[in-house]
Parts: structure tokens; sequence; C-alpha cells
């Protein structure tokens, strides 16, 4: 073979190789935001995120209230979720200044996708007439969920003494978020009552909830739902979140195929076994 010849062979071959590199796809990164005095987000998400990292393929960051989950006026390194391709927030009544706020309204403004557990209905607490009041209905405007706690939209629970019986909603049985989910499975979080105006219109009920032992007469409630946010981003909102939640099997494959389904990315079929999250619970603040 002549000296062009294995030039050109050359120049082709290192052609095919650089054509090649730009299209491995680069991992998706997920920002978890964590604050909530009492069900240990700061803890249980982490050791989500250690699970996409070693098992799915994912890149994430872990942002945490400072210097300790009661601290509701500071989360340091929200300026992560400007690359963010998914942010999943676990918030409880915080009052953020508002260079930190800006960089949530500036990640929803992008309509990315949101994911959301539990208190995050009633991330913010800022006082009436407060300039960042607005933030209070951070539960509707992000996650189709009711507008904080308590207030018009009558948002509270059955006491906590009791639990919830959770059953995927018949009609989403086939819905790849509930693959490997089991049809019928118990939580210690005690039910959320968000009916007869939330989540949404337009929102998609995939499990339901009953409340066990209740502390008065309970309604069956949603617990977690899918839809489109205010931004036109994609949500996927559970009222569930409890640290002995995390321990079910069911509930952390829920987790997991929700955050593929945020991403865009295939539902994984193979589950790649059982988290051990021993995290204890906290009273509220």
């Amino acid at each position: 073979m002549n000296t062009f010849c294995i030039s050109l062979l050359l120049t082709l071959s290192t052609g095919l190789f650089c054509a090649q590199s730009p299209q491995k796809a680069k991992k998706p990164l997920v920002v978890f935001v964590c604050g909530d005095h009492e069900y240990s987000g700061e803890e249980t998400l982490p050791i989500i995120a250690a699970e996409l990292e070693k098992n799915y393929g994912m890149r994430t960051i872990v942002l945490k209230a400072s210097p300790d989950h009661n601290s509701e006026e500071n989360i340091p390194g929200l300026e992560a979720l400007k690359d963010a391709d998914l942010a999943v927030f676990f918030l409880r009544w915080r009052r953020l200044p508002p260079e930190q706020l800006a960089h949530i309204e500036a990640y929803l403004k992008t309509g990315k996708p949101v994911m959301g557990f539990r208190t995050t209905t009633h991330a913010f607490n800022f006082p009436k007439g407060h300039a960042s009041e607005k933030w209070n209905a951070f539960g509707e405007f992000a996650l189709n969920a009711p507008p904080g706690w308590g207030g018009k939209a009558k948002h509270t629970h059955y006491g906590h003494n009791s639990s919830t019986d959770v059953s995927i909603v018949p009609k989403e049985a086939n819905n790849p978020i509930l693959t490997g989910v089991a049809k019928d499975f118990h939580v210690r979080s005690w039910l959320y009552h968000v009916v007869p105006d939330y989540p949404v219109k337009g929102s998609t009920w995939l499990l339901t909830g009953k409340a066990v032992n209740p502390e008065r007469p309970a309604v069956e409630n949603p617990v977690a739902w899918t839809g489109t946010n205010s931004f036109g981003g994609k949500v996927f909102m559970t009222t569930l979140g409890h640290p002995e939640d995390f321990r079910i099997e069911a509930f952390q494959r829920l987790v997991i195929n929700a955050i593929h389904y945020e991403l865009g990315l295939k539902i994984p079929t193979k589950w790649k076994g059982k988290m051990d999250i021993q995290v204890p619970y906290r009273v509220a603040k």
C-alpha cells in the first residue's frame, strides 16, 4: 500500500473516531434541593443520588439548608440549577433571600422538569405582604399541588398517628412510571388531603391513598401525579416522603422511574435492587 493510501486511511479513521465522540450522550445532571425540618430529606435524597450515579449513569448535586435542616433562610449553591436537567425539591417552609429564589425562578422559566416530595407543597412561608410572598404558592405553580398549607385549599392531613394504604390507579396500570411498582403497598406517611381542587386540572393521578386509623373522617386522595406546570415543565409530585417510605421497595422503584421519566429517558425494566435506607423521622419544628 502506498503512502497516499495509508495517509487517506488514517485520515478517514481519525475522522470517524472524532465524529462518534460528540454522539456520546452527556450524563444528565439531577440537582436535589433539600430543607424540610421534619422528614430527613437531607439524608434520604443523597442515598437516591448515589444510586443514580452508581447504577443509572447520572450526575447529581445535593444542596442542603445551611448550617442545618432547620435553617430556613439559606440553601447555598443554587446556582447549580443553571446546568441542571432536572430539579428535585424536598422543602418545607423556607424563607430564602431574593438572590437564591432567583436561581429557582430562572430554572422554572426554562420549562425544564420539576419533581417534588411531600412538604414541598408548602415549600415557602413568607409573611403576608412580604416581597416574596408569591413563593408561598410554589406547590401550585411549580408542582400542580395545593398552594401552601391550609388556606382556601384546605390542604391538611389525617393525623400523625395514621398511615396510608397506597394503590395504583387502575387506568394507569401500564404507565411506564409504575413499572415494577407493587399494585398495593403501605407507607408510614399520614395521608395529605388535597382534593377536590388539586392536583390541578389536567394532571394525571398515578397512585391514590386511603388513610389507616385517621383521627377524623377521611377520603381517598391522590398521592402521586404527573402533569405540566405553569411554566410548561414536566411535573412529578408525590405527597409521600416520610423516611420510612424510602425503605419500601415499591416507593424506591417509583422514585427511580419518575426521575427517568422526567429526564425523558427510558424507564429501566431491570431493577438494580433495593436500597438500604435507614433514616430516622424528626419531630417537626
